[in-house]
């Protein structure tokens, strides 16, 4: 298997509304969105090390919708769903998303910008998050994503290094 990049996300705060998350994968950009986007590879990596998913449903065009539900190891679901606005495969992406847990108050979906550029064979994905608050922003941080996002990017790109050796 190639060398991977393990729990190398950066995560910066640029604005009070923003998430700005950069990861190098060591794997081409056209693997890479193929785990980011086909079902059954995104079973395989969009829970890290804290659950397990079970259901994932895309249906990849504008317009089009996506949900991904897992089982958490604490046995309770959690489940986020939204809409695709933009699709240029395999470089640039932009989807709502909700998180079906969110009490009543700030309903508004989140905007995320997924873009995905190549040198050498290495993938540089930038994902850009906007919300409607700093409190949502900050509420967003403080649920541990950090951590939950470095495992499930570790996954992915071990996934995408493994397609990219048998290509």
């Amino acid at each position: 298997m190639a060398t991977t990049t393990k729990g190398s996300a950066v995560l910066t705060l640029p604005t009070d509304t923003e998430i700005l998350v950069t990861r190098q994968f060591n794997a081409p950009r056209h693997l890479v969105w193929k785990v980011l986007t086909e079902p059954d590879l995104v079973k395989r990596w969009w829970a890290g090390q804290r659950g397990t998913v079970t259901d994932v449903a895309v249906d990849l065009r504008v317009g089009g919708a996506w949900r991904y539900v897992m089982t958490a190891d604490g046995g309770f679901e959690v489940a986020f769903h939204g809409e695709y606005r933009e699709i240029d495969a395999p470089e640039r992406m932009v989807q709502t998303e909700v998180f079906e847990g969110m009490p009543d108050g700030d309903s508004e979906p989140s905007l995320n910008h997924y873009t995905l550029t190549e040198q050498d064979g290495r993938t540089t994905l930038t994902v850009r998050t906007v919300v409607s608050s700093k409190e949502v922003r900050d509420g967003i941080i403080a649920t541990g994503m950090e951590g939950g996002m470095q495992e499930a990017y570790d996954l992915l790109e071990e996934l995408a290094a493994d397609l990219a050796a048998s290509e």
